[in-house]
């Protein structure tokens, strides 16, 4: 009886931390998919692309400003 209930409790986790997941997923997929697009149309690949879209998705996220240089 005990094992049942921990078997259900382990699904109903399993469940809820995977829709969570998934909706915060679905938040990112935007921004991921447009930086695709841009780094499609600029032609890039390999860590020139990985470069790009890190930094195209970061500045989606959190707005076009850029940290001030250090001198």
């Amino acid at each position: 009886m005990i094992t049942t209930r921990l078997i259900a409790a382990a699904v109903a986790a399993t469940f809820v931390m995977g829709s969570g997941a998934a909706f915060a997923a679905a938040e990112k997929s935007a921004a991921s998919l447009e930086c695709s697009k841009q780094a499609d149309a600029k032609g890039l690949h390999g860590k020139d692309r990985k470069k790009f879209r890190a930094q195209c998705k970061h500045e989606m996220m959190h707005g076009n400003t850029k940290p001030e240089e250090k001198k």
